[in-house]
């Protein structure tokens, strides 16, 4: 089975699977700053398709809600017209409406004109060790078709156990790391850099890497052209996929 893929811009991209039409952490807003209680955030670049070139989803797999950098104003304003949001308990409980709140390892089922795709949440750490009480609660992402291998979206996290789990769990043929090495509050990254998605690249061993979250805000420090240079180097950089931002990219397993 194929996927496709279209980068939105930052850590947003549709994913389409099976005739199911799914949307990653929406950011649709022009660029502007963001002051959130201990930091403030730049945005640099718009998106490449506003939400009304994407048009209607199946469901929203927002990885957290409390960052601007994963779901600014117009990604909000998305959310309301989403058919399902699937987040963190705390975040579904501070967006109401719409969206369900899922602990790490908990499933729902995506169901549509006789098809059905499994989605389970996944453990996800927003930075080193000790982090949880400044970040918050963070999950990734795991969507599967009966028959196919599994796709796995980060989220926003770093590499540590709760990744290595869910490459134990899942065999997937398509893994999209939050990469870009986020920095704000201190010297240390609070989502994955380089090391750490070929860390995530090792773990799965044959999947296709294909990274998000790596252009477009003032705070990421490494961008898709690091990653390209630090996969070939080390000699896989064949399975890594750098999207070019609104181009719709079919990913072969």
């Amino acid at each position: 089975m194929s996927i496709t893929i279209t980068l939105i811009g930052g850590p947003t991209a549709l994913i389409e699977i099976d005739g199911f039409r799914l949307l990653t952490d929406p950011t649709f807003d022009a660029p502007g700053d963001y002051q959130l209680p201990h930091v403030k955030l730049e945005k640099l670049t718009g998106p490449a398709l506003s939400a009304r070139d994407v048009g209607e989803v199946d469901a929203v797999l927002l990885s957290h809600d409390q960052h601007s950098d994963n779901l600014d104003h117009s990604g909000r304003d998305f959310l309301t017209r989403a058919k399902r949001v699937l987040t963190t308990e705390a975040g579904a409980k501070r967006l109401g409406g719409n969206a369900e709140g899922f602990a790490p390892w908990a499933a729902t089922e995506l169901k549509k004109g006789g098809r059905t795709l499994t989605v389970t949440a996944t453990p996800a750490r927003h930075g080193p060790a000790g982090i949880e009480p400044l970040s918050g609660d963070v999950i990734g992402f795991v969507v599967e078709k009966a028959g196919s291998r599994p796709v796995y979206i980060s989220g926003d996290t770093t590499w540590f156990d709760g990744v290595a789990e869910v490459a134990r769990r899942f065999n997937c043929g398509v893994v999209l790391p939050f990469a870009g090495a986020a920095q704000t509050r201190g010297p240390f990254h609070l989502t994955m850099d380089t090391n750490d998605t070929i860390e995530t690249a090792r773990a799965f061993a044959d999947a296709v890497i294909v990274p998000v979250h790596t252009d477009g805000w003032a705070h990421f420090r490494q961008s898709a052209d690091d990653l390209r240079k630090s996969f070939d180097t080390l000699g896989f950089g064949r399975r890594l996929r750098i999207l070019e931002p609104g181009v719709a990219t079919v990913i072969a397993q």
